[in-house]
């Protein structure tokens, strides 16, 4: 999966929470001073060329919708961070979390009972 800039990210979790807009659509949720049209309509291009956006055509505009959900995109950025800082090692991410302190007890047994449910 491709890496995604602040920006692009942005713009995903605005559709990820509303679903199909128009380029207007998404200029209308930023407060002023909003960016314009153009810069918007580019990165919505970048998307849909990287492979997270789609489009359906009315006369000469587009709606733009989602192909790559949430769920996918977390995943993907969970496997890269796992990947390049934790010699892609689950138990290392485990460790660190319970390292920082950052996983209670609690939570590292419902964990363990998930797993033994599967």
């Amino acid at each position: 999966m491709q890496k995604l800039t602040n920006k692009e990210e942005e713009l995903m979790q605005m559709f990820w929470k509303r679903g199909a807009m128009f380029v207007k659509d998404i200029v209308g949720l930023y407060a002023e001073p909003r960016p314009h049209f153009n810069t918007i309509s580019t990165m919505v291009r970048a998307l849909e060329a990287k492979g997270f956006l789609d489009h359906e055509a009315f006369g000469n505009t587009y709606r733009y919708y989602p192909i790559i959900s949430q769920e996918e995109f977390s995943k993907g950025v969970l496997g890269n961070v796992v990947n390049r800082y934790f010699e892609n090692s689950y138990r290392q991410v485990v460790s660190a979390l319970i390292e920082e302190e950052k996983i209670s007890v609690e939570e590292l047994q419902e964990l363990i009972r998930k797993i033994q449910n599967q």
